[in-house]
């Protein structure tokens, strides 16, 4: 079988009409002023060079480089999505090759900061809360200036203690929790936040697929732990001891903040934690209250119900 280089010389030969729409495309390939720049840079490159790879050329010339012809990454007219073209010349041969553009770029840090906070049954107005929305009012401000301590901490190391966040219904306690965990995306750092009476659920259903340990090691090492309305879950020995206990041990081990937000001060709350229908458990309770002790600090939030 003849080279189809040949072939196609051969009948470019015996069409004229043919070459000269083909002079005429050589002509606006090389008339391309990056391509241009490129040839004068290298006086190596032969005709026989330039010629062989006039469909690269062509394909550098026609794609938008670095976002020139697009308007988004959805709207990328390049044969790759998200690439563009880029002409080099190694040992006398031309190349071309692609790179990610910057529409592209950020599209993929925007999907992986999205993929940075993960959210157990929380409402999607709370997802979507940011730290300059929050507004000020006096009675909020400690918590306020506890979360944006942390922020400004968290630039040089994650603290080792979140924040329990207490006080009545509708104060604002839960979009906090939001608002951190966005601010908290945009530095690239991790965080779950969870509503604790669907958490105490999913745990009890996981154990019929056998997926408890693997969410439960999930929960245990992301960054940052927000716990949402602990206290409101049905009380149970098994959740408080093996699901609770065992969250908080490790991250107490390993130096990992949890944030909480109740309606029950840490006292309050070591009272309802006690009681279970097996009779009271104090000690087992008392545990859990250290070990959120060694997690975080508690801020009281008594400000106006928002939710009214």
């Amino acid at each position: 079988m003849k080279p189809v280089q040949s072939t196609l010389q051969k009948w470019m030969r015996q069409n004229r009409n043919f070459q000269e729409q083909y002079a005429k495309i050589r002509q606006e390939i090389l008339s391309d002023p990056e391509i241009k720049a490129l040839i004068a840079e290298h006086p190596e490159l032969t005709k026989k060079e330039i010629d062989k790879n006039l469909i690269k050329l062509h394909e550098f010339k026609t794609q938008s480089k670095q976002c020139s012809h697009c308007t988004c990454f959805n709207d990328c007219m390049n044969m790759i999505q998200g690439y563009s073209p880029v002409l080099n010349v190694e040992g006398g041969e031309i190349h071309l090759s692609y790179e990610k553009c910057y529409r592209r770029i950020d599209y993929e840090k925007q999907r992986e900061q999205q993929q940075l906070v993960q959210s157990l049954y929380m409402p999607k107005q709370i997802l979507g809360a940011k730290i300059d929305h929050i507004d000020a009012d006096p009675k909020r401000s400690q918590a306020v200036r506890e979360i944006v301590k942390f922020i400004s901490d968290c630039e040089q190391e994650i603290p080792s203690k979140g924040l329990y966040l207490y006080g009545p219904f509708g104060v604002g306690k839960t979009y906090f929790l939001g608002a951190l965990a966005n601010k908290l995306k945009e530095m690239y750092i991790s965080s779950a936040l969870i509503y604790m009476p669907e958490f105490v659920r999913e745990m009890k259903a996981s154990m019929k697929d056998d997926s408890l340990n693997k969410k439960l090691a999930y929960f245990k090492k992301t960054d940052v732990l927000m716990l949402d309305d602990i206290g409101a879950e049905m009380q149970s020995p098994w959740f408080r001891d093996e699901i609770l206990g065992s969250l908080l041990q490790y991250r107490m081990m390993e130096g990992l903040p949890v944030f909480f937000t109740s309606n029950y001060s840490m006292e309050e709350l070591e009272t309802h934690l006690a009681s279970t229908r097996n009779g009271v458990e104090e000690v087992k309770a008392g545990r859990i209250i250290e070990r959120m002790k060694q997690v975080s600090r508690p801020v009281a939030i008594f400000a106006e119900n928002r939710r009214t």
